[in-house]
């Protein structure tokens, strides 16, 4: 595991060093959070109803994916997306939620640096994909996605 060597405020993409590694964040999901998410952006029964998805297809209450991406991202932009340099990101590929999320998990994340590129077409700014892994409390991954993100080079 790789420590950052600056704060999240003075990171800049030259912070962000192919193959480094990040591990970082906590999120608990309660049973509260995962009906009200749930109830207003991915209304099915396995995340919205504890009786009816203890005979669901997961055996009881999850949490949407979407839900979990959600708490990913929070962990993202807290501990490693940089405050000063970020300019966004066209998105994300691969987007899988590999095992499902139940009410009184732990999660935190693993971040890897994929690639880093200079722009070509404007040279204030680099590409950097990150590989963002999320687990639970048990080492068990739930969620993985690769995401882009263009940052801003220090300035000289």
């Amino acid at each position: 595991m790789t420590e950052f060597t600056t704060p999240i405020g003075d990171r800049w993409f030259e912070d962000y060093p192919l193959g480094a590694v990040y591990e970082f964040g906590e999120a608990v999901v309660t049973e509260e959070e995962i009906l009200e998410f749930a109830g207003r952006f991915d209304p099915q029964s396995f995340h919205t109803d504890p009786v009816a998805a203890k005979s669901g297809p997961f055996g009881g209450l999850i949490a949407s994916g979407w839900h979990t991406a959600s708490l990913m991202m929070r962990m993202f932009a807290d501990h490693y997306l940089s405050s000063v340099a970020s300019l966004g990101s066209p998105g994300a590929d691969e987007l899988r939620w590999v095992r499902p999320v139940r009410p009184g998990d732990k999660l935190w994340m693993r971040a890897t640096v994929t690639e880093t590129r200079l722009s070509k077409s404007k040279p204030d700014r680099g590409l950097v994909r990150t590989k963002m892994e999320v687990f639970d409390a048990d080492g068990e991954l739930k969620l993985s996605t690769s995401a882009v993100n263009f940052l801003r080079v220090r300035p000289s």
